[in-house]
């Protein structure tokens, strides 16, 4: 199920709730990017959120958080073609931010993101 951005308020109680857990969702406005809308997903840690963001040209970044048993402050970027996924781990939480856009851009994205949910992105190395 997808709820849209026009629905925020829900959607952020609604995969609170199934993730057992407060969520909130940061802003990109800064970077062009609005948010548009987010599902909830399965993981290996239990359910999980997607969030999908869009800017102007309709290129889409999407946050996906899940909770994790790891007790670690890891960070970490994969490459999958064109497209770029900064994922790091934080009290009990990883999050994976991912986007087709230069690696220095989504890692300042990252840093902010990590940044406004309560992480420490200072740690990252």
């Amino acid at each position: 199920m997808e709820v849209a951005a026009s629905e925020e308020e829900h959607l952020i109680n609604w995969l609170s709730r199934r993730l057992n857990r407060p969520l909130s969702v940061p802003s990109l406005q800064e970077y062009g990017y609005s948010l548009v809308g987010g599902r909830l997903l399965p993981s290996d840690a239990g359910p999980a959120a997607q969030f999908m963001y869009e800017n102007r040209a309709g290129a889409r970044l999407t946050l996906y958080v899940t909770g994790t048993a790891r007790d670690e402050n890891a960070f970490r970027l994969l490459h999958d073609g064109n497209r770029r996924t900064f994922y790091w781990i934080s009290d009990g939480m990883g999050y994976a931010l991912s986007g087709p856009i230069a690696e220095g851009k989504l890692r300042s994205i990252a840093v902010d993101v990590c940044s406004a949910l309560g992480g420490k992105p200072e740690a990252w190395q």
